[in-house]
Protein backbone atom coordinates (compact mmCIF):
# COMPACT_ATOMS: atom_id res chain seq x y z
CA UNK A 1 0.00 0.00 0.00
CA UNK A 2 1.21 3.64 -0.89
CA UNK A 3 0.57 6.30 1.46
CA UNK A 4 0.90 9.99 0.82
CA UNK A 5 3.60 12.10 1.63
CA UNK A 6 3.60 15.94 1.93
CA UNK A 7 5.85 17.08 -1.15
CA UNK A 8 9.25 18.01 -0.60
CA UNK A 9 10.01 22.10 -0.47
CA UNK A 10 10.75 23.09 -4.18
CA UNK A 11 14.56 22.74 -4.38
CA UNK A 12 14.63 25.15 -7.12
CA UNK A 13 16.39 27.77 -5.09
CA UNK A 14 18.65 25.00 -3.40
CA UNK A 15 21.61 27.06 -4.72
CA UNK A 16 25.15 29.23 -4.24
CA UNK A 17 23.84 32.92 -5.00
CA UNK A 18 27.25 32.38 -7.98
CA UNK A 19 24.99 30.16 -9.86
CA UNK A 20 22.91 32.64 -10.84
CA UNK A 21 24.98 35.90 -11.28
CA UNK A 22 26.89 33.14 -13.44
CA UNK A 23 23.98 32.57 -15.37
CA UNK A 24 22.83 35.93 -15.94
CA UNK A 25 26.29 36.65 -17.61
CA UNK A 26 25.62 33.21 -19.27
CA UNK A 27 22.78 34.38 -20.54
CA UNK A 28 24.05 37.40 -22.27
CA UNK A 29 26.16 35.51 -24.40
CA UNK A 30 26.13 33.52 -27.48
CA UNK A 31 24.40 30.49 -25.98
CA UNK A 32 27.32 27.58 -26.08
CA UNK A 33 26.79 23.91 -24.77
CA UNK A 34 28.82 23.04 -21.44
CA UNK A 35 29.37 19.46 -20.17
CA UNK A 36 30.26 19.22 -16.86
CA UNK A 37 30.97 15.84 -14.48
CA UNK A 38 30.57 15.29 -10.55
CA UNK A 39 32.83 13.06 -9.25
CA UNK A 40 35.02 12.81 -5.68
CA UNK A 41 38.34 12.22 -5.30
CA UNK A 42 39.29 10.07 -2.59
CA UNK A 43 37.13 6.99 -1.15
CA UNK A 44 36.43 7.97 2.60
CA UNK A 45 37.68 6.55 5.72
CA UNK A 46 40.47 5.26 3.37
CA UNK A 47 38.25 2.14 1.81
CA UNK A 48 38.74 1.11 -0.92
CA UNK A 49 35.18 1.46 -2.72
CA UNK A 50 32.26 4.25 -2.55
CA UNK A 51 28.38 3.31 -2.64
CA UNK A 52 26.63 5.63 -5.44
CA UNK A 53 23.75 7.19 -3.75
CA UNK A 54 21.11 10.07 -4.22
CA UNK A 55 20.31 9.63 -7.88
CA UNK A 56 16.33 9.46 -7.29
CA UNK A 57 16.53 12.36 -5.69
CA UNK A 58 18.62 14.32 -8.34
CA UNK A 59 15.79 13.03 -10.82
CA UNK A 60 13.18 14.63 -8.50
CA UNK A 61 14.66 17.62 -8.27
CA UNK A 62 15.29 17.97 -11.94
CA UNK A 63 12.09 17.43 -12.94
CA UNK A 64 10.49 19.82 -10.51
CA UNK A 65 13.05 22.84 -11.48
CA UNK A 66 11.00 25.85 -11.07
CA UNK A 67 11.10 29.44 -10.36
CA UNK A 68 7.93 30.39 -8.40
CA UNK A 69 6.94 34.66 -8.20
CA UNK A 70 7.65 34.71 -5.07
CA UNK A 71 11.12 33.34 -5.52
CA UNK A 72 11.66 36.06 -8.40
CA UNK A 73 10.85 38.40 -6.33
CA UNK A 74 13.25 37.94 -3.54
CA UNK A 75 15.39 37.36 -5.82
CA UNK A 76 14.94 40.86 -7.09
CA UNK A 77 15.38 42.51 -3.65
CA UNK A 78 19.27 41.24 -4.17
CA UNK A 79 19.90 44.27 -6.85
CA UNK A 80 21.56 41.87 -9.01
CA UNK A 81 19.11 40.53 -11.54
CA UNK A 82 17.73 42.51 -14.35
CA UNK A 83 14.19 41.82 -15.28
CA UNK A 84 14.99 40.04 -18.78
CA UNK A 85 17.30 37.82 -16.62
CA UNK A 86 14.51 37.07 -14.49
CA UNK A 87 11.61 36.70 -16.90
CA UNK A 88 13.91 34.16 -18.23
CA UNK A 89 14.05 32.09 -14.81
CA UNK A 90 10.25 32.68 -14.87
CA UNK A 91 10.02 30.42 -17.84
CA UNK A 92 12.86 28.33 -17.45
CA UNK A 93 13.06 24.79 -18.44
CA UNK A 94 15.08 22.49 -18.43
CA UNK A 95 16.89 20.50 -21.78
CA UNK A 96 20.39 18.88 -20.85
CA UNK A 97 21.43 15.39 -21.27
CA UNK A 98 22.17 13.54 -18.15
CA UNK A 99 23.68 10.63 -17.96
CA UNK A 100 24.88 8.82 -14.83
CA UNK A 101 25.99 5.80 -12.86
CA UNK A 102 22.83 3.25 -11.41
CA UNK A 103 22.37 4.03 -7.74
CA UNK A 104 23.75 1.86 -6.05
CA UNK A 105 27.39 1.09 -7.95
CA UNK A 106 30.31 1.07 -6.71
CA UNK A 107 32.34 3.89 -7.72
CA UNK A 108 35.85 4.99 -7.08
CA UNK A 109 37.56 8.51 -7.37
CA UNK A 110 38.19 10.99 -10.46
CA UNK A 111 35.39 8.82 -12.31
CA UNK A 112 32.30 10.66 -13.47
CA UNK A 113 29.14 9.79 -11.07
CA UNK A 114 26.88 12.13 -13.16
CA UNK A 115 27.33 13.72 -16.12
CA UNK A 116 24.96 16.70 -17.50
CA UNK A 117 25.37 18.29 -21.19
CA UNK A 118 23.75 21.12 -22.57
CA UNK A 119 23.00 25.09 -22.67
CA UNK A 120 25.68 25.93 -20.25
CA UNK A 121 23.65 28.28 -17.88
CA UNK A 122 21.59 25.27 -17.04
CA UNK A 123 24.32 22.83 -16.69
CA UNK A 124 25.70 25.55 -14.10
CA UNK A 125 22.10 25.51 -12.04
CA UNK A 126 22.03 22.49 -10.93
CA UNK A 127 25.25 22.27 -9.68
CA UNK A 128 24.79 22.64 -6.30
CA UNK A 129 21.66 20.79 -5.90
CA UNK A 130 23.47 17.82 -7.71
CA UNK A 131 26.50 17.91 -4.67
CA UNK A 132 24.10 18.44 -1.57
CA UNK A 133 22.02 15.55 -2.19
CA UNK A 134 25.03 12.52 -3.59
CA UNK A 135 28.16 14.25 -1.94
CA UNK A 136 25.16 13.08 1.30
CA UNK A 137 23.31 9.91 0.13
CA UNK A 138 26.32 8.49 -1.53
CA UNK A 139 28.29 9.30 1.66
CA UNK A 140 26.06 8.00 3.92
CA UNK A 141 25.49 4.81 1.60
CA UNK A 142 29.19 4.20 1.87
CA UNK A 143 29.07 4.35 5.73
CA UNK A 144 26.03 1.78 5.83
CA UNK A 145 27.32 -0.74 3.15
CA UNK A 146 30.83 -1.59 5.40
CA UNK A 147 28.71 -1.42 8.77
CA UNK A 148 26.31 -4.05 7.14
CA UNK A 149 29.03 -5.73 6.05
CA UNK A 150 30.49 -6.05 9.39
CA UNK A 151 27.72 -7.24 10.88
CA UNK A 152 27.95 -10.96 8.76
CA UNK A 153 24.96 -11.47 7.72
CA UNK A 154 23.45 -10.02 11.36
CA UNK A 155 20.50 -7.31 10.58
CA UNK A 156 21.46 -3.81 10.80
CA UNK A 157 18.90 -1.52 12.31
CA UNK A 158 19.02 2.55 11.37
CA UNK A 159 18.88 4.15 14.86
CA UNK A 160 20.05 7.59 13.57
CA UNK A 161 17.19 10.16 13.64
CA UNK A 162 17.56 11.98 16.62
CA UNK A 163 21.28 12.16 15.53
CA UNK A 164 20.88 13.55 12.26
CA UNK A 165 21.92 16.60 11.17
CA UNK A 166 18.11 17.54 10.46
CA UNK A 167 15.08 16.35 9.01
CA UNK A 168 16.41 16.08 5.09
CA UNK A 169 19.66 13.90 6.87
CA UNK A 170 17.82 11.53 8.68
CA UNK A 171 14.94 10.42 6.22
CA UNK A 172 17.73 10.43 3.02
CA UNK A 173 20.13 8.76 5.25
CA UNK A 174 17.69 5.97 6.33
CA UNK A 175 16.78 5.32 2.89
CA UNK A 176 20.75 5.75 1.69
CA UNK A 177 21.51 3.49 4.99
CA UNK A 178 18.43 0.73 3.53
CA UNK A 179 19.87 1.20 -0.06
CA UNK A 180 23.46 -0.44 1.60
CA UNK A 181 21.80 -3.56 3.11
CA UNK A 182 20.60 -2.18 6.30
CA UNK A 183 17.35 -3.95 7.56
CA UNK A 184 15.52 -1.70 8.68
CA UNK A 185 14.93 2.00 10.46
CA UNK A 186 13.37 3.40 13.23
CA UNK A 187 12.41 6.98 11.54
CA UNK A 188 8.73 6.45 10.86
CA UNK A 189 8.18 8.96 8.27
CA UNK A 190 11.41 7.44 5.99
CA UNK A 191 9.30 4.31 6.47
CA UNK A 192 6.24 6.09 4.89
CA UNK A 193 8.53 7.82 2.25
CA UNK A 194 10.15 5.09 0.97
CA UNK A 195 8.48 1.67 2.34
CA UNK A 196 11.67 1.15 4.83
CA UNK A 197 10.42 -1.68 7.14
CA UNK A 198 10.57 0.48 10.24
CA UNK A 199 11.81 -1.46 13.47
CA UNK A 200 11.37 -0.33 17.29
CA UNK A 201 11.39 -1.44 20.38
CA UNK A 202 10.99 1.36 23.71
CA UNK A 203 13.24 3.33 25.33
CA UNK A 204 14.58 3.95 28.89
CA UNK A 205 12.07 6.31 30.17
CA UNK A 206 9.31 3.71 29.32
CA UNK A 207 10.97 1.40 31.84
CA UNK A 208 11.53 4.29 34.43
CA UNK A 209 8.03 5.56 34.41
CA UNK A 210 6.49 2.43 35.80
CA UNK A 211 6.87 1.65 39.67
CA UNK A 212 8.88 -1.41 38.26
CA UNK A 213 11.12 -2.40 35.73
CA UNK A 214 8.51 -5.60 35.39
CA UNK A 215 5.73 -3.75 35.30
CA UNK A 216 6.75 -1.68 32.46
CA UNK A 217 7.99 -5.12 31.06
CA UNK A 218 4.53 -6.69 31.74
CA UNK A 219 2.25 -3.83 30.06
CA UNK A 220 4.52 -3.99 26.83
CA UNK A 221 4.19 -7.71 25.95
CA UNK A 222 0.57 -7.79 26.94
CA UNK A 223 0.10 -4.83 24.56
CA UNK A 224 2.18 -6.33 21.95
CA UNK A 225 2.47 -10.27 22.17
CA UNK A 226 3.72 -11.15 19.29
CA UNK A 227 6.44 -8.37 18.98
CA UNK A 228 8.06 -7.35 22.29
CA UNK A 229 11.57 -7.25 22.43
CA UNK A 230 12.37 -6.00 26.10
CA UNK A 231 15.20 -3.38 27.00
CA UNK A 232 17.01 -4.19 30.02
CA UNK A 233 19.61 -2.19 30.85
CA UNK A 234 18.01 0.57 32.71
CA UNK A 235 19.25 -0.69 35.90
CA UNK A 236 21.06 -3.65 35.98
CA UNK A 237 21.47 -6.17 32.98
CA UNK A 238 22.14 -9.43 34.85
CA UNK A 239 20.51 -8.61 37.81
CA UNK A 240 16.98 -7.11 36.86
CA UNK A 241 16.94 -6.87 33.52
CA UNK A 242 17.11 -10.23 32.39
CA UNK A 243 15.72 -11.65 35.72
CA UNK A 244 12.26 -9.52 34.61
CA UNK A 245 12.74 -10.59 31.02
CA UNK A 246 12.45 -14.05 31.48
CA UNK A 247 9.91 -14.06 34.19
CA UNK A 248 7.54 -12.06 31.89
CA UNK A 249 8.48 -14.28 28.88
CA UNK A 250 7.33 -17.46 31.38
CA UNK A 251 4.24 -15.94 32.73
CA UNK A 252 2.75 -13.93 30.44
CA UNK A 253 3.67 -14.79 27.25
CA UNK A 254 4.19 -18.26 26.69
CA UNK A 255 1.09 -19.21 28.80
CA UNK A 256 -0.99 -16.87 26.02
CA UNK A 257 0.84 -18.96 22.95
CA UNK A 258 3.60 -16.03 22.91
CA UNK A 259 7.39 -15.73 22.83
CA UNK A 260 9.59 -13.23 23.68
CA UNK A 261 11.23 -11.70 20.53
CA UNK A 262 14.11 -10.53 21.87
CA UNK A 263 15.84 -8.38 24.01
CA UNK A 264 17.96 -4.93 23.78
CA UNK A 265 21.39 -3.92 25.75
CA UNK A 266 22.12 0.04 25.14
CA UNK A 267 25.39 0.07 27.43
CA UNK A 268 28.07 -1.69 29.44
CA UNK A 269 30.20 -4.06 28.16
CA UNK A 270 28.52 -5.78 25.65
CA UNK A 271 31.06 -8.92 25.18
CA UNK A 272 30.65 -9.94 28.77
CA UNK A 273 27.04 -8.61 29.06
CA UNK A 274 25.94 -10.55 25.84
CA UNK A 275 27.46 -13.79 26.73
CA UNK A 276 26.03 -14.03 29.98
CA UNK A 277 23.02 -12.64 29.14
CA UNK A 278 22.96 -15.57 26.40
CA UNK A 279 23.56 -18.17 29.25
CA UNK A 280 20.73 -17.22 31.83
CA UNK A 281 18.55 -17.02 29.12
CA UNK A 282 19.42 -20.23 27.24
CA UNK A 283 19.31 -22.12 30.92
CA UNK A 284 15.92 -20.64 31.04
CA UNK A 285 14.82 -22.58 28.12
CA UNK A 286 14.55 -19.09 26.27
CA UNK A 287 17.11 -20.19 23.10
CA UNK A 288 15.07 -18.70 20.96
CA UNK A 289 15.10 -15.38 22.38
CA UNK A 290 17.31 -12.87 19.90
CA UNK A 291 19.77 -10.18 21.62
CA UNK A 292 19.73 -7.03 19.82
CA UNK A 293 23.00 -4.10 21.21
CA UNK A 294 23.19 -1.03 20.38
CA UNK A 295 25.34 2.12 21.72
CA UNK A 296 27.95 3.92 19.60
CA UNK A 297 28.39 1.34 17.35
CA UNK A 298 30.07 1.24 13.60
CA UNK A 299 32.03 -1.48 11.54
CA UNK A 300 34.98 -1.60 13.87
CA UNK A 301 33.62 -1.86 16.82
CA UNK A 302 31.04 -4.59 15.46
CA UNK A 303 33.82 -6.61 13.72
CA UNK A 304 35.42 -6.55 17.55
CA UNK A 305 32.60 -8.07 19.22
CA UNK A 306 31.85 -10.47 16.74
CA UNK A 307 35.75 -11.55 16.58
CA UNK A 308 34.78 -11.61 20.50
CA UNK A 309 32.41 -14.02 19.85
CA UNK A 310 29.81 -12.04 21.67
CA UNK A 311 26.70 -14.01 21.04
CA UNK A 312 24.76 -10.96 19.29
CA UNK A 313 21.81 -11.48 16.52
CA UNK A 314 21.50 -7.98 15.42
CA UNK A 315 22.30 -4.08 15.82
CA UNK A 316 21.06 -0.68 15.86
CA UNK A 317 23.25 1.70 14.72
CA UNK A 318 22.74 5.26 14.98
CA UNK A 319 25.19 8.77 15.08
CA UNK A 320 28.03 6.86 13.53
CA UNK A 321 26.34 5.68 10.37
CA UNK A 322 23.59 8.76 9.88
CA UNK A 323 26.23 11.48 10.50
CA UNK A 324 29.00 9.42 8.92
CA UNK A 325 31.12 10.46 11.89
CA UNK A 326 34.45 8.62 11.39
CA UNK A 327 34.95 10.66 8.13
CA UNK A 328 31.82 12.83 7.74
CA UNK A 329 32.73 14.79 3.87
CA UNK A 330 32.82 12.95 0.68
CA UNK A 331 33.84 15.83 -0.95
CA UNK A 332 32.29 15.49 -4.12
CA UNK A 333 32.78 18.20 -7.11
CA UNK A 334 30.98 19.42 -10.16
CA UNK A 335 33.73 20.56 -13.03
CA UNK A 336 33.39 21.71 -16.39
CA UNK A 337 35.04 19.24 -18.92
CA UNK A 338 33.73 20.63 -22.20
CA UNK A 339 32.35 23.48 -24.25
CA UNK A 340 30.37 23.63 -27.93
CA UNK A 341 29.95 26.86 -29.09
CA UNK A 342 26.92 27.67 -31.87
CA UNK A 343 29.43 26.54 -34.97
CA UNK A 344 29.57 23.13 -33.23
CA UNK A 345 33.54 23.75 -32.84
CA UNK A 346 34.28 21.59 -29.28
CA UNK A 347 36.92 22.94 -26.72
CA UNK A 348 38.13 20.29 -24.02
CA UNK A 349 38.43 22.26 -20.68
CA UNK A 350 40.54 21.41 -17.83
CA UNK A 351 41.22 22.60 -14.12
CA UNK A 352 45.00 22.69 -13.13
CA UNK A 353 46.30 22.66 -9.93
CA UNK A 354 49.47 22.25 -7.77
CA UNK A 355 47.74 19.20 -6.52
CA UNK A 356 48.27 16.37 -8.98
CA UNK A 357 45.19 15.06 -7.48
CA UNK A 358 42.92 18.17 -8.10
CA UNK A 359 43.87 18.47 -11.95
CA UNK A 360 40.74 16.80 -13.29
CA UNK A 361 39.96 14.82 -16.59
CA UNK A 362 38.79 16.69 -20.14
CA UNK A 363 36.39 16.15 -22.58
CA UNK A 364 32.94 14.41 -22.20
CA UNK A 365 33.86 11.11 -21.19
CA UNK A 366 32.27 7.06 -20.89
CA UNK A 367 33.46 5.01 -18.18
CA UNK A 368 34.22 1.18 -18.67
CA UNK A 369 34.43 -1.65 -15.93
CA UNK A 370 36.43 -4.92 -16.94
CA UNK A 371 35.39 -8.20 -15.16
CA UNK A 372 37.14 -11.35 -15.41
CA UNK A 373 35.25 -13.80 -17.24
CA UNK A 374 35.45 -16.45 -14.77
CA UNK A 375 35.30 -14.64 -11.21
CA UNK A 376 32.77 -12.40 -12.54
CA UNK A 377 35.37 -9.98 -10.19
CA UNK A 378 35.97 -6.30 -11.12
CA UNK A 379 39.35 -5.61 -12.66
CA UNK A 380 39.82 -2.21 -12.57
CA UNK A 381 37.77 1.08 -14.71
CA UNK A 382 38.74 2.30 -18.25
CA UNK A 383 37.75 6.10 -19.12
CA UNK A 384 37.88 7.03 -22.51
CA UNK A 385 36.63 10.63 -24.57
CA UNK A 386 32.65 9.66 -26.40
CA UNK A 387 33.69 9.75 -29.19
CA UNK A 388 36.18 7.03 -29.35
CA UNK A 389 35.73 4.47 -31.57
CA UNK A 390 36.40 1.64 -28.75
CA UNK A 391 36.01 -1.87 -28.92
CA UNK A 392 34.79 -3.64 -25.69
CA UNK A 393 36.99 -6.73 -27.45
CA UNK A 394 39.90 -5.35 -27.81
CA UNK A 395 40.16 -3.34 -24.32
CA UNK A 396 43.84 -3.89 -24.18
CA UNK A 397 44.39 -1.25 -26.38
CA UNK A 398 43.01 1.33 -24.85
CA UNK A 399 44.60 0.51 -21.52
CA UNK A 400 47.92 3.13 -20.46
CA UNK A 401 48.39 1.46 -16.80
CA UNK A 402 50.59 -1.77 -17.51
CA UNK A 403 49.54 -3.85 -14.57
CA UNK A 404 45.74 -4.08 -15.60
CA UNK A 405 46.85 -4.36 -19.46
CA UNK A 406 48.62 -7.65 -18.23
CA UNK A 407 46.01 -8.87 -16.35
CA UNK A 408 43.73 -8.14 -19.60
CA UNK A 409 45.61 -10.18 -21.92
CA UNK A 410 45.99 -13.07 -19.94
CA UNK A 411 42.98 -13.51 -18.22
CA UNK A 412 39.20 -13.71 -20.51
CA UNK A 413 37.47 -10.54 -19.63
CA UNK A 414 34.24 -8.85 -20.55
CA UNK A 415 33.52 -4.74 -20.24
CA UNK A 416 30.67 -2.75 -19.30
CA UNK A 417 29.50 0.54 -19.96
CA UNK A 418 28.63 2.33 -16.34
CA UNK A 419 26.71 4.66 -17.11
CA UNK A 420 23.65 5.09 -18.64
CA UNK A 421 20.93 7.55 -19.98
CA UNK A 422 18.63 9.44 -17.65
CA UNK A 423 17.74 12.69 -19.20
CA UNK A 424 17.33 13.45 -23.18
CA UNK A 425 17.14 17.20 -23.28
CA UNK A 426 15.51 17.25 -20.59
CA UNK A 427 12.91 14.50 -21.10
CA UNK A 428 13.40 11.56 -18.51
CA UNK A 429 14.63 8.14 -20.61
CA UNK A 430 15.88 6.29 -17.69
CA UNK A 431 13.21 3.69 -15.89
CA UNK A 432 13.76 4.38 -12.48
CA UNK A 433 14.35 1.47 -10.43
CA UNK A 434 12.73 0.85 -7.13
CA UNK A 435 14.33 0.93 -4.04
CA UNK A 436 14.24 -2.81 -3.33
CA UNK A 437 15.78 -3.71 -6.45
CA UNK A 438 18.24 -0.96 -6.25
CA UNK A 439 18.98 -2.53 -3.08
CA UNK A 440 19.82 -5.88 -4.61
CA UNK A 441 21.68 -4.30 -7.27
CA UNK A 442 23.95 -2.50 -4.62
CA UNK A 443 24.97 -6.03 -3.16
CA UNK A 444 25.28 -7.54 -6.34
CA UNK A 445 27.76 -4.77 -7.12
CA UNK A 446 29.85 -5.00 -3.71
CA UNK A 447 29.96 -9.15 -4.54
CA UNK A 448 31.96 -8.37 -7.57
CA UNK A 449 34.84 -6.47 -5.92
CA UNK A 450 37.70 -8.54 -4.42
CA UNK A 451 38.36 -9.48 -0.54
CA UNK A 452 41.84 -7.14 -0.59
CA UNK A 453 39.12 -4.29 -2.12
CA UNK A 454 36.80 -4.55 0.15
CA UNK A 455 39.07 -4.71 3.35
CA UNK A 456 38.15 -2.22 6.27
CA UNK A 457 41.69 -1.32 6.34
CA UNK A 458 44.53 -0.57 3.90
CA UNK A 459 42.16 -2.14 1.28
CA UNK A 460 44.33 -3.01 -2.36
CA UNK A 461 43.60 0.00 -4.54
CA UNK A 462 41.27 -0.72 -7.19
CA UNK A 463 42.88 1.04 -11.19
CA UNK A 464 40.85 3.62 -12.54
CA UNK A 465 43.18 4.15 -16.11
CA UNK A 466 42.59 6.48 -18.75
CA UNK A 467 43.02 5.76 -22.19
CA UNK A 468 45.63 6.84 -24.20
CA UNK A 469 43.78 9.24 -26.04
CA UNK A 470 42.39 10.92 -22.91
CA UNK A 471 46.10 10.55 -21.25
CA UNK A 472 47.42 12.81 -24.53
CA UNK A 473 44.50 15.04 -24.71
CA UNK A 474 45.06 15.60 -20.50
CA UNK A 475 48.80 16.24 -21.33
CA UNK A 476 48.38 18.38 -24.37
CA UNK A 477 46.50 20.91 -21.88
CA UNK A 478 48.57 20.82 -19.24
CA UNK A 479 51.19 21.75 -21.52
CA UNK A 480 48.93 24.26 -23.50
CA UNK A 481 48.05 25.99 -19.78
CA UNK A 482 51.17 26.10 -18.62
CA UNK A 483 52.63 27.74 -21.57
Amino acid sequence: MKFNVRSEENLTMLTDLYQLTMMQIYNEDEKEIGCFDMFFRKNPDKAGFTVFAGLDKVIDYVQNIKFEEDDLNYLRTLDLFDEDFLDYLRDFKFECDVWAMPEGTVVFPNEPLITVRGPAEQAQLVETAVLNIINHQTRIATKAERIVRAADGRPVIDFGLRRAHGVTAAVDGAKASYVAGMAGTSNVLAGKKYGIPVKGTMAHSFVQKAKKEYDAFERYAKRYPDKTVLLVDTYDVLKSGIPNAIKVAKEILEPQGHKLQGIRIDSGDLVTLTKKARKLLDDAGLDYVKITVSNSLDEYEITRLLAEEAPIDSFGVGERNITAKSDPVLGGVYKLTEVEDQNELVTAKIKISESQEKTTNPGFKKVWRVYDSLTNKAMGDVLTLAGEDVDVMRMEDYVTDEALKEAMVVEDYMVKELMVPIFNKGALVYDVPTLEEVRDFCKAQVETLTDGVKKFENPDKYNVDLSDELYELKLELIEEMAA
